[in-house]
């Protein structure tokens, strides 16, 4: 069964179907779409998501959107090993945490930080023209008109303090979930970890380790889901090393601002 990923490497979305694939022990054939060039705008695209998001996956000729309904048809597709918990309850905390990370984390805070604390450079280092294209792209005006602010306003923009403080809300739950259990949805490893850790990924890239600087058990997870096999594969080996050195060295830059935020929050 031919299985085809269209990605980009520092996609917290794609990441999260990358690890699942790589748990999954399943070879897939990738298609790198570059987010920060608006090849996600390309008309051939839009015709496999008309939405200008990745991923996308493709299985046998058959196209599905939407990385957490991703996740759980790879599980369905391919039961072993298994990433949802066996009993009803735990599936349905696994689920809640799924829905957080769409709903509290993907909503708008991890695009903000990323945009404000470095993904704006990037961007403006295109020509003019061609980062107003990236600008005017999105098919959605509210999200449109949302990551310009990113770009132009950065961290004196309206959303930067909500992002901030919604992701550490996040963290923080986090925290309090592991202190009582080794993995989120409870004693195995499943989707709820798979969804979580793109976004402390995300943190870790851009040097803001400080979101857990004083919380042991966010550390402590985060280094066990380090050492699995399927790490390496799923994240770091797909983002071009000038993109790592941007979001660190941004990042690292940008920690005092977030920092102050928090500090206020």
């Amino acid at each position: 069964m031919t299985i085809e990923l269209y990605h980009h490497g520092s996609s917290v979305c794609a990441a999260k179907v990358r690890l699942c694939l790589a748990e999954k022990g399943r070879d897939w054939h990738g298609h790198y779409i570059d987010i920060l060039k608006g090849d996600q705008f390309d008309p051939g695209y839009l015709k496999l998501n008309p939405k200008a998001l990745v991923p996308t996956l493709v299985h046998d000729g058959r196209v599905l959107t939407e990385s957490t309904v991703i996740c759980e048809y790879l599980d369905e597709v391919f039961p072993d090993p298994p990433l949802k918990p066996a009993g009803p309850y735990e599936r349905a905390v696994m689920r809640i945490w799924t829905k957080a990370v769409d709903e509290d984390l993907h909503s708008g805070p991890v695009g903000a930080l990323t945009f404000c604390a470095s993904h704006r450079y990037v961007l403006r280092r295109l020509p003019e023209k061609a980062l107003e294209a990236f600008l005017g792209g999105n098919p959605d005006p509210v999200k449109r008109a949302r990551k310009r602010r990113w770009v132009e306003q950065g961290f004196d923009g309206p959303d930067a303090l909500g992002a901030v403080l919604a992701y550490d809300k996040f963290v923080g739950a986090m925290e309090t979930r592991l202190a009582q259990v080794p993995w989120l949805a409870g004693q195995t490893f499943t989707l709820a970890d798979v969804g979580a850790v793109p976004y402390i990924v995300r943190l870790d890239m851009l040097a803001m380790q400080g979101f857990w600087r004083d919380r042991p058990h966010v550390a402590e997870w985060f280094n066990r889901i380090n050492e699995r096999p399927s790490f390496q594969p799923a994240f770091y080996q797909w983002i071009p090393d000038d993109l790592l050195d941007d979001l660190a060295s941004n990042g690292a830059n940008a920690w005092p601002e977030v920092e102050a935020i928090l500090a206020k929050g």
